[in-house]
């Protein structure tokens, strides 16, 4: 299967973004999933950490999170390391490595 990237960018969509990653995962996909923007907001969701031990990779822009009122240094949301507090550099990266790809 296929691998698939999700970019997160909307703090209403973790219902989405769990089912679809549960759903990819048991078709054999390997899935990616990016936060950007308010989506950023969902790290501090309780269902954040199941999210980071299904998907392949998990990654936050530290710039976003910033901007939302959070320390990207020293407020890491469970599940994640520093090296995964990340730039749009990373998204590039997962543009690229994905051959599917969409936005919630």
């Amino acid at each position: 299967m296929a691998n698939l990237g999700i970019f997160v960018t909307s703090p209403k969509n973790m219902a989405h973004v769990m089912g679809v990653t549960k759903a990819a995962k048991a078709k054999g996909a390997t899935v990616k999933v990016f936060f950007t923007w308010k989506g950023t907001l969902l790290a501090k969701d309780p269902q954040f950490p199941e999210l980071c031990k299904i998907a392949d990779e998990v990654a936050i822009c530290a710039d976003s999170y910033k901007k939302m009122g959070y320390d990207p240094e020293n407020d890491i949301p469970p599940g994640l390391t520093a090296k995964e507090m990340s730039t749009q550099a990373k998204h590039g990266y997962l543009i690229d490595d994905c051959e599917k790809y969409m936005t919630l």
